[in-house]
């Protein structure tokens, strides 16, 4: 099991910064590894809607599990190669808002050899991501 978790504070209201960061089609505007997002069930965010997301060349169908506007978004993606838990966490604190990501991807089946040294890789990605998402939310880093 690899992890990420970043934490990013910004001046934008709560609301919006949830708004922008539950709509998973929203991924390929801050994460550069992600080529394309589309919504394939629901209409908007919000419980049980689903998106395709396109990354490295493979597609993972991401399901909205967990919403609860405007704190927490939980989306998940299997396939039998991989599972991947992402979990968004929105909080005010002193007048800004601060966005954790924390993402947990799991190598099944053949992969789950490499699945502790694959740590690294999923780091890499992450951090990649978070700047994206640092830009986007025109924000700073803070873990």
């Amino acid at each position: 099991m690899a992890q990420f978790v970043a934490t990013v504070r910004t001046e934008s209201p709560i609301d919006e910064v949830f708004a922008y960061i539950a709509d998973l089609e929203n991924f390929v505007r801050w994460d550069p590894g992600v080529e394309s997002s589309t919504q394939v069930n629901g209409d908007g965010p919000g419980l049980g809607a689903s998106y395709t997301v396109r990354a490295s060349g493979a597609d993972l169908v991401y399901e909205i599990i967990e919403f609860d506007a405007p704190n927490r978004v939980v989306a998940e993606a299997k396939t039998k190669l991989l599972y991947s838990y992402d979990v968004i966490t929105l909080e005010t604190r002193q007048g800004s808002t601060y966005v954790t990501y924390d993402a947990t991807l799991t190598l099944n089946g053949p992969l789950a050899m490499g699945d502790a040294a694959f740590g690294v890789v999923f780091n890499k990605i992450g951090e990649k991501a978070i700047v994206g998402l640092v830009e986007a939310l025109d924000g700073t880093r803070t873990q």
